[in-house]
């Protein structure tokens, strides 16, 4: 079914009114800290935000992509993949972040550690983050291309136009209040779609009937030959499990930074735990879709996944194509402004934290130390636009990818994997230095780079010659290339770290863990303490994995 009037007047007005949103909030914007950091919101807030920020294009259509594609097993990317890193978070690490009054995750770096590491962390997080952010235009473009017959080029640059008008007007604030909005939009828009997909193949019974059994389970396919993720146990354990979960929830600070604007200590450490519990549930919706659409293809009942021009499924059309195809209008309308949604606050989430990084951990750190808060606000709004226009550019690169969570879960790889050995060595280890960290960095990206370039995936050759070793799938590559990355970060660090002289203990307090009081609560209520709610998270999380093993 095409989208009619009433349709597009729901999209409307849902443009109209997170550009009203924007507005309404820049008559509180009146410092950097307003516009970037400002710690003044509720754990309600904070932690609905916490999970949107990751509730972008990229989650929802890209996992419905890899529902189709990889089956129930995408369920990993959130029981194992995602709930313990946030615990972890807010268990562990958040006394730091929060406790060190850094303003972002590089300002921590140059605490613990010093300013070449926390430049060089600035400078490729924000590369990831225009990178993500065009990833999410793209998805969007391409989804107004196809359902409602807009040019791509045109989509892009409307599209870009509304994220940039809402948040170079509210900032961070405006976009974690879309954020709220976004997370309602999704469950009262897809949802639905859930239910219709399944009364159609007949119930979880139906579709289990029409899928292979290594579709429906989330473990049994990595101890046969018939796995269509084409990763072993070992990859999804260490590499998504450890090295790519816990590099990104632990030390991006696209999501960090939705807890570090919460109002006080016991809010920011139990933002992520509190997010784990809608996080958990988010495989019903988002990948659910993914498994209906494969199961009504084989059944050739009159809806099929589509293809691509050159034959491909293109399982990044999965969520839509299921939208225009069962959805009424009114309905559909609902539908597609999720969709919508979903994109532009995820473009809008990288879009915030590549201003924050920009202004404090590049502008003033090293381009302008000594200006007025004035003067940096200026500076916050340019990146604003100078983000915008990047994820512009990067935009078209995704269009080389027929699964935009392979090619994320690449870049991760690259930037996060070993990112996350820096934290872990420097937050428990005092005898981690400087020059260790920057070095394990750098050895890290390098040693992802170069096994990307000499490996392949799925038939396709490495760019350095010919392949050293051809994986299955590019999924399984990048969980490798994650695990490379990582090890590769961690054993260059600790030898250049006990070859070169660390800082003396007192100038590491409130940084290293057995230099730094623990936190006392806040929260008297022990029921609602960050540990209750994060031991009732791994019970139900543990649970998930038993049902559908």
């Amino acid at each position: 079914m095409s989208a009619g009037p009433l349709d597009y007047s729901i999209i409307f007005i849902y443009f109209a009114f997170v550009i009203t949103i924007g507005l309404w909030l820049k008559r509180n914007v009146k410092s950097t800290s307003d516009y970037l950091h400002n710690r003044s919101l509720p754990l309600w807030i904070t932690s609905i935000a916490f999970i949107s920020a990751n509730l972008g294009a990229q989650e929802v259509i890209g996992m419905a992509a890899s529902g189709a594609k990889y089956g129930i097993m995408t369920s990993h990317f959130y029981w194992i993949g995602a709930i313990p890193a946030m615990i972890f978070l807010g268990l562990f690490m958040m006394p730091f972040y929060y406790g060190s009054r850094a303003r972002s995750v590089p300002e921590y770096l140059s605490l613990r550690f010093d300013e070449k590491t926390r430049g060089l962390n600035a400078i490729t997080f924000a590369i990831m983050t225009v990178f993500s952010s065009g990833i999410s235009l793209y998805g969007l473009a391409l989804l107004l291309e196809i359902l409602l017959g807009w040019n791509f080029t045109l989509s892009i640059f409307v599209a870009a136009g509304i994220v940039a008008v809402y948040t170079f007007t509210g900032g961070l604030k405006s976009a974690i209040y879309n954020e709220v909005l976004q997370f309602f939009l999704i469950v009262f828009g897809i949802v639905p779609l859930v239910f219709i997909g399944l009364h159609n193949v007949g119930g979880w019974q139906g579709l289990v009937a029409h899928l292979p059994a290594t579709m429906t389970h989330s473990w049994a396919p990595l101890l046969s030959n018939e796995n269509p993720m084409g990763a072993s146990l070992w990859q999804i354990v260490l590499g998504l499990g450890f090295v790519l979960s816990f590099g990104y929830w632990c030390t991006d600070f696209l999501v960090v930074q939705r807890a570090m604007v919460a109002r006080n200590m016991s809010d920011a450490q139990r933002t992520p735990i509190v997010a784990t519990f809608p996080k958990m549930f988010l495989p019903f919706v988002v990948i659910l879709p993914g498994l209906i659409a494969l199961a009504l293809t084989k059944m050739g009942g009159g809806y099929a996944i589509p293809l691509k021009a050159d034959g491909r499924l293109n399982f990044d059309m999965t969520l839509p194509s299921l939208l225009t195809t069962f959805y009424p209008t009114g309905l559909l309308g609902v539908g597609l402004t999720a969709l919508f949604a979903s994109f532009m606050s995820g473009m809008a989430g990288n879009v915030t934290a590549f201003n924050s990084v920009w202004t404090y951990d590049i502008y003033q750190a090293y381009i302008k130390k000594e200006a007025s808060d004035s003067h940096y606000l200026k500076v916050a709004r340019i990146a604003n636009i100078a983000g915008i226009l990047i994820s512009v550019a990067t935009a078209y690169l995704a269009t080389q990818f027929n699964n935009i969570m392979d090619l994320l879960q690449l870049v991760f790889g690259f930037i996060n994997a070993p990112l996350f050995a820096t934290f872990l060595l420097g937050m428990f280890w005092k005898r981690t230095t400087g020059h260790g960290a920057f070095i394990g960095l750098l050895a890290g990206t390098f040693a992802a780079a170069l096994f990307h370039g000499l490996t392949g995936a799925e038939g396709h050759g490495a760019w350095l010659g010919s392949p050293m070793m051809m994986f299955e799938s590019t999924m399984g590559q990048a969980l490798t290339i994650a695990v490379v990355a990582w090890t590769s970060c961690f054993v260059v660090t600790i030898i250049v770290s006990l070859l070169t002289e660390p800082r003396i203990e007192s100038e590491l307090r409130g940084l290293v863990y057995s230099l730094t009081d623990r936190p006392k609560s806040e929260n008297q209520n022990w029921l609602t303490s960050p540990m209750t709610l994060a031991l009732i998270a791994i019970l139900i999380t543990i649970a998930l994995n038993f049902a559908f093993a």
